[in-house]
């Protein structure tokens, strides 16, 4: 059987002395091994484990459930926020609400990049909505991203440097391997015919676009927000308000 990994994440109530040590000595002896272990937020530690044989992670369970020091909240093959939150030692916040929704503040945003880079190195056609306002740095962690995922992007329409509207792209360009860089605004209200055509090619590609501003391209298209696999907020601070009243056709400069 070939190795599998396993998320654990358990719950301390009393931090005694020798407590990690017992827990390892028991994964030693079941022959499971830690790849990685980190304390994340509130007295919580996970671990990311390796074993091939599942029977092992069951017996695991059953045995530390009596543990009285801890509880076990979670022992489940990894999702990427468990990769993450042992890697960063933090948990991505979601919207309660909604549960595609992931939030970040600037302080963050080597977490945020870790995660779209995990994200770009998902095979096939995936759409990633990418809400924030002014100057915050959306742009930027899409090209990191892409950069940590070892794939090429490629501007579709962007105010990073200046207001870019592509009405075609060149055959390297296309490649669907790439990340696609979508502006919200600037596809949906400062373009043209050619751009939109370019536009529906490339969101019927199954590949990778990033669209900043999802909330103006669902408005002022005729896609929904059925075609996001996603959503990702980044603020400023926590309590920051994602507000969209000033954008106007004619009040949207380079600046924004």
């Amino acid at each position: 059987m070939e190795p599998k990994q396993w998320y654990m994440e358990y719950k301390i109530h009393k931090n005694r002395p020798g407590l990690l040590g017992d827990i390892a000595s028991l994964l030693g002896m079941l022959e499971v091994n830690i790849l990685t272990i980190n304390g994340v937020e509130d007295r919580t530690r996970g671990m990311l484990l390796q074993t091939d044989d599942e029977e092992k992670i069951e017996l695991l369970g059953k045995m530390l459930r009596k543990v009285e020091n801890i509880t076990v909240n979670t022992l489940r093959p990894p999702r990427l926020t468990d990769i993450l939150a042992v890697r960063h030692g933090r948990y991505i916040e979601r919207d309660s609400d909604d549960r595609k929704t992931f939030r970040f503040t600037r302080d963050e945003l080597g977490l945020l990049v870790d995660f779209l880079g995990e994200l770009f190195k998902r095979d096939g056609n995936q759409t990633i909505g990418l809400r924030g306002m002014p100057r915050v740095g959306k742009t930027e962690s899409i090209i990191a991203g892409s950069v940590c995922s070892n794939k090429r992007w490629a501007f579709v329409s962007s105010t990073l440097l200046r207001q870019t509207v592509r009405s075609q792209l060149s055959e390297e360009e296309m490649n669907p391997n790439n990340v696609f860089i979508i502006d919200g605004i600037v596809s949906t209200i400062r373009s043209n015919e050619k751009h939109y055509a370019l536009l529906q090619e490339i969101m019927a590609m199954p590949s990778t676009k990033v669209i900043e501003h999802p909330d103006i391209f669902v408005r002022e298209s005729q896609f929904d927000y059925d075609v996001f696999d996603c959503i990702v907020e980044l603020r400023n601070t926590p309590d920051e308000e994602i507000s969209y009243e000033s954008f106007t056709t004619a009040g949207y400069t380079e600046e924004f």
